[in-house]
């Protein structure tokens, strides 16, 4: 049989053909030891391609075995027959540089970005941004937000107008001072929380301090802009209520006029509707007391959220939900607009009584009955056992009864269609909770 040239081998050898199982190497005592460069490069690339690429790897451009180093001594095997003259053949340098060239061009075919210029985006860099986003949605308590609305609504509804364009601007400042009131809020409270909630988004380091900040002066001049723009007399109210929210923040949170102070923010956050639709604030005052009696019942109860011990403040917020459901439910004394504030050019005009007061009656007595349950349940539990968990699920209730509360508000004023709109808002932040995005964001 002929016996193959060299080169004829050589091309077979370095194209990766089959090789049978190398003997041991009696120099090295150690199987499958080979000073070849063409067989360690041979077997990086076809034994394990998925290292070929990284440096320090057999068979990638960043390593290599000089054919002739010093420790491992050549030796014959099945793949490589003795040369003509009886001694073992030494591998050529053609070989290695066809090796190293193929580990080179893999290593840059990986590293090469793809046609366009720029490269792919990846999982980590969505995974970092939905991060991101998540904590903003913490720090903001996004699902707490269909909790606003409804304040400016109701404002207009007791006010005795149909809502319009300065109703709109007026929801938009109230949603701007809230978002303002949380970010402060968990600045002011980051040494607190690093304690007791360090899960927090700027304790746990997922939010700068300097950020939070910055977004709660940028979100509050944001809110006294849009008011402005709804007219002077809403910018009167925003004022105050902008002040308020800041002063309860950083002053007056862990004080006795704390509840107050909160209390007041919400008050003037339904006269901020009012004021914006009509023009005037003093046919919504007896709804601004209503709902300010609710916050001052929830903010007591929060004070103790998170060590508990409390029975006083749940059973107080229960008998304040009971005072306020009956309130709720019976029909409200409309104040006569003065002659200036109904000669105000621009503004709409009042609801006239079309003689649907007993549906809407009835729809006051129906969304009362709906407050009492979100609230006054959770109240009772917590003052049955003032643990955190229960104290914290008792204001996390208190919080959404504030959307039924709002809409029976807006029935007892006469204007069942604004009722039923506020009334809609309590579902869709049910289901905007429920998003994969905001399980984990909670309302208190």
């Amino acid at each position: 049989m002929r016996r193959g040239t060299a080169g004829e081998r050589g091309t077979s050898a370095s194209t990766g053909g089959a090789r049978a199982p190398r003997a041991s190497s009696p120099a090295s005592g150690a199987p499958g030891s080979s000073g070849s460069a063409g067989s360690s490069g041979s077997s990086g690339s076809a034994g394990s391609p998925g290292l070929s690429g990284l440096p320090g790897y057999p068979g990638s451009a960043g390593f290599s075995v000089p054919p002739d180093s010093p420790g491992l001594p050549s030796s014959p095997s099945p793949a490589d027959p003795p040369g003509p003259l009886g001694a073992s053949r030494a591998p050529t340098a053609g070989r290695a540089a066809v090796t190293a060239s193929a580990g080179t061009d893999r290593a840059a075919d990986a590293a090469a970005p793809p046609a366009g210029g720029r490269p792919p985006r990846t999982a980590p860099v969505r995974s970092a941004r939905s991060a991101r986003a998540g904590a903003w949605a913490e720090l903001l308590r996004l699902p707490a937000l269909f909790t606003v609305p409804g304040d400016a609504l109701a404002g207009a509804a007791a006010a005795g107008t149909r809502p319009g364009r300065r109703t709109l601007l007026a929801i938009g400042s109230s949603l701007c001072l809230y978002e303002a009131g949380m970010a402060l809020n968990d600045w002011a409270d980051r040494a607190e929380d690093a304690v007791e909630r360090p899960h927090r988004p700027i304790p746990s380091g997922r939010i700068r301090p300097a950020a939070a900040l910055t977004a709660a002066c940028g979100l509050t001049g944001a809110g006294l802009a849009l008011a402005a723009a709804a007219g002077r007399p809403a910018l009167t109210v925003a004022a105050p209520l902008a002040a308020s929210v800041w002063a309860y923040d950083l002053a007056l949170k862990h004080t006795p006029a704390g509840p107050a102070a909160m209390a007041a923010a919400r008050g003037l956050d339904l006269l901020l509707g009012a004021a914006a639709t009509s023009g005037g604030t003093r046919t919504a005052l007896p709804s601004a007391a209503l709902l300010g009696s609710h916050t001052l019942a929830v903010t007591a109860v929060s004070r103790k959220e998170t060590t508990g011990g409390s029975v006083l403040a749940p059973l107080g917020a229960l008998a304040t939900t009971g005072v306020l459901t009956r309130l709720a439910a019976r029909r409200g004394t409309r104040l006569p607009a003065g002659r200036r504030a109904a000669a105000a050019p621009g503004l709409p005009g009042p609801i006239r009584d079309t003689g649907g007061r007993g549906s809407a009656d009835a729809l006051a007595t129906a969304l009362g009955a709906a407050y009492a349950a979100t609230a006054a349940r959770p109240y009772f539990h917590a003052a049955l056992n003032p643990s955190p968990p229960l104290t914290q699920r008792a204001v996390g209730g208190g919080i959404r009864a504030t959307i039924p509360l709002q809409a029976a508000l807006a029935a007892r004023a006469g204007a069942p269609a604004t009722a039923l709109l506020i009334a809609a808002l309590a579902p869709a932040g049910r289901l905007f909770a429920k998003r994969a995005a905001m399980r984990k964001v909670s309302i208190t």
